[in-house]
């Protein structure tokens, strides 16, 4: 067993990590810690009453060091690089659910604020199997994808070859409440997003560079990608709808099922994709359909399991030398 720590529990990922970690097979969850600290994690999750009876602590850096392998941070941009930064000099590997190393320097500092660890930001991998596998085997530093981003990336991944960079793509999001976090904001207050839909931040989202970044990182391509999220009353899941021209005719459902042939967390569908199928899980469901050289492609996730906790963990699995979905929820919330 490994042991292993997660820092900044409180919140919706936090818990999400608990559950799989709880009947990880190789993972052995040996402290948890907050900003403030509790008595124990129940008064944060009373939903593992019977399952997880642990203290909470404030963060002690050198105490988690000396008591965990790995640690996950489930943190806010800016704070995580701080914690990661001293973990990682005492030889602590880190799984970073935040922004904080998804993107090079210049890219970062445009579109969030000065970064304190550029010594590890060059490091980092970012934390999509499908892209740098075995890459992330060898590293100490995985930089866990945004949702936005993972459910984007992976539909347009395979059609990279196939695109016309001559015109732009249009990426229409929708995404459950859970994945804004915990804390209630006007726009995630009940009365706001019930009976609901209305996008936010459109062409000005922090996802947007991200999607543009890793897509030109593999192909050598620079996307002129236009990003508009929506929020939907939904507790969570994600649907992306990618419109793009292509530079010819080509069936789009062979090349899903060729690229993605050896994937064991992508499903290729024949038909429309929908946000219950996936949700509780690590997949992510796509479906593309062309006309002429017009192609749309639709995917789908759990916003805050592929798109955070669960594909945290498998990142996790093969930093530790563990096959990628050990422990990691394959079964929906269906019905």
């Amino acid at each position: 067993m490994i042991d292993v720590g997660v820092i900044g529990a409180s919140g919706f990922t936090g818990l999400e990590l608990l559950k799989i970690l709880i009947t990880h097979p190789k993972f052995n969850i040996n402290y948890i810690a907050t900003s403030e600290g509790t008595n124990s994690v129940l008064d944060l999750h009373p939903s593992l009453c019977g399952l997880l009876d642990m203290s909470v602590k404030k963060v002690d850096i050198k105490e988690i060091a000396s008591s965990s392998k790995l640690v996950f941070l489930a943190l806010p941009h800016k704070t995580s690089m701080k914690f990661a930064k001293e973990l990682l000099e005492l030889g602590v590997k880190v799984v970073d659910l935040s922004a904080d190393y998804r993107l090079k320097l210049e890219t970062y500092e445009k579109h969030y604020c000065s970064h304190i660890d550029k010594e590890h930001l060059k490091d980092a991998v970012y934390g999509l199997p499908e892209m740098y596998r075995e890459d992330i085997k060898k590293s100490s530093l995985v930089a866990n994808p945004g949702c936005y981003p993972t459910a984007s990336i992976l539909g347009l991944l395979p059609f990279v070859d196939f695109i016309d960079e001559n015109f732009p793509i249009f990426i229409d999001a929708k995404s459950g409440v859970a994945g804004a976090g915990k804390k209630c904001t006007e726009s995630t207050h009940y009365v706001s997003i019930n009976e609901n839909i209305f996008a936010y931040a459109p062409f000005s989202h922090r996802h947007e560079p991200e999607i543009t970044e890793k897509l030109y990182l593999k192909s050598g391509k620079m996307f002129d990608i236009n990003f508009v999220p929506h929020l939907i009353p939904a507790t969570r899941g994600e649907m992306i709808d990618s419109y793009m021209l292509l530079k010819e005719e080509i069936n789009p459902i062979l090349v899903l099922k060729e690229y993605y042939k050896d994937e064991k967390f992508i499903r290729i569908f024949e038909k429309p994709v929908d946000i219950k199928s996936c949700s509780g899980t690590n997949f992510c469901d796509i479906f593309a359909k062309v006309k002429g050289k017009k192609l749309y492609i639709n995917s789908t996730v759990d916003n805050i399991l592929r798109g955070s906790s669960s594909q945290a963990v498998a990142n996790a699995n093969l930093m530790c030398g563990f096959d990628e979905g050990l422990g990691v929820p394959t079964i929906a919330y269906v019905p």
